[in-house]
């Protein structure tokens, strides 16, 4: 059977109509204290028609790791029904949502009298700061924030979770040896970079069951030759593969250098990395933004769902008019 954009798909044991992601893109509209609002009730309603999944933005597991001052949250339960809302929303255009959960680590942005923690007392840039070395007691509760966090997406009725690991923020950071110099179980070998993950995602996965689904999104390098590449990265994700349903695999952030080459589709060949190595789900990401590219990763198996962002950020009905598109010229994976 031919395998296109518009044939349905599962992940875990959910059904998603086609395989067009709405990639999660920050908003900025929070209010102070974290809270949803009727802009983001809007905004999703609006873009959920035509996808088969959306993964809202960013969302904070606790005050001090917002990544912005105007970011959301679901560190209080408070935050459950404003963001219910959304997930009626986009359940109303026949899609179905996952909430992205997040700590930023040393690129948070903080409340006066918040800490700022992070793996490693490295700082990120000079805008951030210095964090501090984060101790046992305070792992343990963004460990348990999480599952609070997990908790309350649930009940706030997301069909999913996504735990954010890419981009530089908490969970990537322990990952790469750049930015985990830690000398205890937490840090080292990449077993035990790997450890602090590995807690988040077994909280994650006890709270809420074996059905429900769980993905992550990686960074599959950091462009950065003390850093992670891809191969790795698919061995990390490999070892938590059991607690996970897909895999979206983006790349870089963790610090301020960038791809020297962002071209159409450039993040294409580390999502074929990983695909090539689980049978899990794997999103693909970054400048796929025409029906022909989005069509040749899907059939040759390069990935198995494609996410957009920018472009449906700009225009809301840019996923419909991409599947109605006719082909066009195939584009090269490079």
């Amino acid at each position: 059977m031919t395998v296109s954009l518009q044939s349905s798909s599962r992940i875990n044991k959910l059904q998603l109509k086609n395989r067009l992601v709405l990639a999660p893109m920050q908003q900025h509209q929070g209010t102070p204290d974290g809270h949803a609002t009727d802009y983001h009730i809007r905004h999703y309603g609006q873009r959920a028609a035509d996808v088969g999944l959306v993964l809202i933005e960013s969302t904070a597991v606790s005050s001090e790791g917002r990544l912005y001052q105007d970011d959301i949250g679901i560190y209080s339960d408070s935050h459950i029904k404003p963001l219910n809302q959304v997930v009626k929303a986009v359940h109303d255009k026949d899609a179905r949502v996952f909430i992205q959960l997040s700590h930023g680590g040393r690129k948070s942005k903080l409340l006066p009298g918040e800490r700022l923690l992070a793996p490693s007392a490295l700082a990120f840039n000079d805008e951030y700061g210095l964090p501090f070395e984060a101790n046992d007691e305070e792992l343990e509760r963004i460990i348990d924030a999480y599952r609070k966090a997990a908790l309350r997406s649930r009940e706030a009725g997301f069909d999913g979770i996504e735990l954010h690991a890419a981009h530089g923020y908490l969970l990537h950071q322990f990952l790469s040896p750049i930015s985990n110099r830690r000398n205890d179980a937490f840090g080292g070998s990449e077993n035990r970079r790997l450890q602090f993950v590995l807690q988040v995602a077994i909280a994650v996965r006890e709270a809420v069951g074996p059905d429900y689904p769980v993905q992550i999104r990686l960074s599959a390098t950091d462009y950065n030759s003390a850093g992670l590449f891809p191969q790795q990265v698919a061995d990390i994700f490999n070892k938590l593969e059991p607690l996970l349903d897909a895999v979206h695999v983006s790349s870089g952030g963790l610090t301020p250098e960038r791809p020297l080459d962002v071209h159409p589709g450039y993040q294409i060949p580390y999502a074929a990395i990983l695909k090539s190595t689980t049978a899990l789900p794997v999103i693909a990401v970054g400048g796929i933004h025409t029906k022909a590219l989005a069509e040749r990763v899907i059939a040759e198996k390069l990935a198995d769902f494609i996410a957009i962002g920018r472009p449906m950020l700009e225009d809301p009905d840019f996923a419909r008019r991409l599947l109605s598109k006719q082909p066009l010229p195939i584009q090269s994976v490079t």
